[in-house]
Formats: C-alpha cells, structure tokens, sequence
C-alpha cells in the first residue's frame, strides 16, 4: 500500500530492497541458523540533536567501533550513525513500514553502516551491504523516561 502521505510509491531506483516495505506475515519465514544480533551502544558517542527541514536526527560519533551492532544476517559488524523517527499527523498512521499493510503510530530507525569495508558513511550508503537500519514499530502508550528525556530535547531544535 501506498503511505496516506505519498501520491505514488518512491521511484528511486533501489529494486528489491527499497522501502516502504509490507511485512507479510504468512509469508514470514523462521530461520534457526540465524544468530542472535548483538548491539553495543556507547551512549557518550551521542553528538547532537538536529532538525534536517522534516524531521530530527539524533547523530552518533562513529570514527570508531564504541556502538555497534554484530551478528543476526550481517557479515560485519556496522557503526551507529544516526537514529531517527518518522510519524503522522494523526495516530493511526505514522510508519514508513507496515506488517500486513497496517500502520503504526510510529517508526525507529537506527541507521548503522558497515565501517569493515567502506571508509565513510558517505560511501558505505551507496553500497548494497553499506547500511543495516534497525528498524522498531512503536505504539501509544504509558510514558517512556528514555524517549521522555529526547522529548524533552525537542523544543530546542523546533527550526531547521
């Protein structure tokens, strides 16, 4: 399905492996060979909050291996980067992704880039193994003192 916002779905080339994607349950498949992916955040390594003109960013020093994620599908280990949301205006839709084409309110994405074997994030998101973006449906519900604390930053980065 087309997200309520997009008039017609990204052209952007990517094939295969474009978003948005609609996770199909009934076509989801388990993998027991799959090892466990194992994330390492240091959270000294959070920079900076920024407001990039339509959402915020949430950007992590990533010159070296101090947050991290290894294990699952990846062959590398890949660096932190950013991480970022994306919402709606109204609750019932908001995700970029859905599972059987139902939205949620929300979206987190941790943007991660293989530092194994490209010596810039630059050059690792045009690659095909360059990124791994872990991404979490997100839910109304009781307050959270994690978010509650980057909510609070909000304010101070409500401009471009």
């Amino acid at each position: 399905p087309v997200h309520p916002l997009w008039q017609s779905p990204l052209t952007i080339p990517g094939g295969t492996r474009q978003s948005p994607i609609d996770i199909q349950w009934r076509d989801s498949v388990y993998d027991p060979f799959l090892k466990p992916l194992k994330i390492s955040y240091d959270p000294t390594t959070c920079l900076h909050i920024w407001n990039n003109g339509y959402s915020f960013l949430v950007e992590f020093d990533d010159s070296t291996d101090r947050s991290i994620i290894v294990g699952g599908p990846l062959e590398n280990q890949y660096r932190l980067k950013q991480f970022h949301f994306h919402w709606g205006a109204i609750n019932d839709w908001g995700s970029e992704h859905t599972v059987d084409s139902k939205f949620y309110p929300a979206e987190l994405h941790l943007v991660h880039w293989n530092a194994v074997e490209y010596p810039s994030f630059e050059e690792a998101v045009m690659e095909g193994n360059g990124l791994a973006v872990i991404g979490v449906f997100l839910k109304l519900g009781a307050r959270h003192e994690g978010l509650q604390t980057l909510v609070d930053a909000l304010p101070a980065v409500r401009h471009k």
